[in-house]
């Protein structure tokens, strides 16, 4: 992170004010993602959480003298499917090292990593910007395969701290990137579009409440055009909102030092969310510190192009193309085609409603008002009252004439909270709205004669005509058909 070469060019919107000038916030990230198996990188034992402290631990994961390592071949899957998700290079040949530190949850004394030698090599992610607009490509700088280490409790005894190995030799991908990102809007944005892919790919499922994708943020701060400064880790950052918070305030805290004459001392930080801060864990250890070295249990990982083009092969369709195709298929704009493809389930579910209609009908409705509704009362789409069937119905209503859009969302209502039919429901309750030329023209007349003095406004004034279609629309409780009470309403007032 301290060399001069930059790809990215300077945007002025996202320089942050100091006291003595601007500042340009740089942030590149080391994603830790657990990878999605039955069991460990190097144990048969399970990776499912929640267990009983230490219930999924083998002798291995202890690191009972005399047992060996032996990869698993689940997660080399998933860490080449990863690599092609991402358009980066895999790399035939990699190897694993010791990364030798003491922790009490690392019960080894080193954790098995990659170093010089990682399974996927540059690849980019190109990430929407939904808040300021625009695109960026942040680039990728490798993916390596690693055992993660336990987990130390110390809030079950007075005086002692416990160990839970469940989690030990867990297999992880740390994704890391470029220093690409220059906003805490940009980072965030860059660790949901990397979590859908995941997610897409089935290799993470990113579920961060679990620890299942934790977040290493390094930032730092320097003049516009100036080399990059000294950077600091935040480890292990565990919400997109924190990981946003804590940039923000690193940054702030770096740029006062610096202000006042300071200098940056490279260094790891935790983040505390509670007190807004960020605060001193470690002086930051170089690789040299690790002592690592090649596992002399583990041979080189070697395979063959034909296993990774076989497993290209077999890929599903990822986030971008599948927004491409919703934009060029549906013709939706880049933005609700974006919110669609947001999830798997997401996609799946508005594929459904848009098969064989009208694609930006399906859109809104997908998107205002079930989405709406969902997240109002905390559900997603696989807990929706309302089938993709239903929607669908409902927007056949609309497109036939049969209800208006304001009947559309009373119909909605009563499936959402009573399910049913929504055809039957409209001609059990008596909602279809009604086309009837001669009973609008009645109720038109009606609301006419009883307002003479809106009338000479509305000749004046044509827009007053929208006074009017409420006035009808009202009287009929809302059945009217909205463009027939318009057509006849402007050829009363003579608009």
């Amino acid at each position: 992170m301290n060399a001069i070469v930059d790809s990215r060019t300077m945007d002025p919107k996202k320089l942050i004010k100091g006291a003595t000038g601007d500042w340009e916030v740089i942030i590149g990230m080391e994603i830790h993602a657990q990878v999605t198996s039955k069991s460990k990188l190097f144990s048969g034992a399970s990776t499912e959480f929640g267990g009983e402290p230490n219930d999924h631990v083998s002798l291995v994961d202890a690191a009972m003298p005399g047992m060996l390592p032996v990869i698993n071949e689940e997660c080399v899957r998933q860490a080449i499917r990863t690599g092609l998700g991402l358009k980066a290079q895999v790399n035939l040949r990699s190897t694993f090292d010791r990364k030798n530190y003491f922790y009490p949850d690392l019960p080894q004394g080193y954790q098995i990593s990659q170093y010089k030698s990682p399974i996927v090599g540059e690849g980019e992610v190109v990430v929407d910007l939904p808040e300021s607009g625009g695109q960026i490509t942040v680039g990728i700088e490798r993916l390596h395969l690693e055992q993660d280490a336990g987990k130390s409790l110390h809030d079950q005894h007075p005086t002692m701290s416990f160990v839970d190995l469940n989690r030990s030799g867990v297999a992880l991908m740390e994704i890391v990137s470029k220093p690409d990102m220059r906003s805490s809007e940009e980072a965030r944005a860059y660790v949901t579009k990397l979590r859908t892919i995941l997610r897409y790919l089935g290799t993470c499922d990113g579920d961060m409440e679990k620890g299942n994708l934790r977040a290493d943020v390094n930032v730092s701060v320097r003049r516009p055009g100036e080399p990059f400064g000294t950077r600091c880790e935040i480890k292990n950052v565990n919400s997109i909102r924190f990981i946003g918070q804590a940039i923000e305030v690193e940054a702030r805290r770096q740029i006062g030092i610096l202000e006042d004459g300071g200098v940056i001392d490279q260094e790891t930080r935790l983040f505390d969310p509670g007190r807004g801060e960020t605060r001193s864990m470690r002086s930051k250890e170089e690789a040299h510190d690790y002592r690592y070295f090649p596992d002399p249990d583990l041979l080189p990982l070697e395979f063959d192009q034909g296993y990774v083009d076989d497993l290209a092969q077999h890929l599903p369709e990822l986030p971008d193309a599948k927004k491409a195709r919703f934009i060029a298929d549906y013709g939706l704009t880049p933005y609700d085609a974006g919110v669609l493809v947001a999830e798997q389930d997401q996609a799946a579910y508005y594929e459904a409603v848009a098969k064989g209609r009208d694609g930006k009908a399906a859109a809104n409705w997908v998107i205002n008002e079930l989405f709406g509704r969902l997240n109002k009362e905390g559900k997603d789409v696989t807990t929706s009252p309302v089938s993709p069937e239903q929607l669908g119905a409902i927007v056949d209503l609309i497109g036939e004439n049969v209800i208006s859009g304001k009947i559309a969302k009373d119909l909605f209502e009563i499936v959402w909270t009573e399910g049913g039919d929504p055809r039957q429901i409209v001609e059990s309750r008596g909602m279809k709205q009604v086309t009837d030329t001669g009973a609008i023209e009645a109720a038109v007349d009606a609301v006419i004669a009883a307002n003479p003095d809106k009338v000479e406004q509305a000749k004046a004034k044509p827009t007053m005509i929208g006074w009017f279609v409420g006035q009808v629309m009202k009287q009929s409780g809302g059945k009217a058909n909205p463009q027939a009470v318009n057509e006849i309403l402007k050829a009363k007032l003579g608009i």
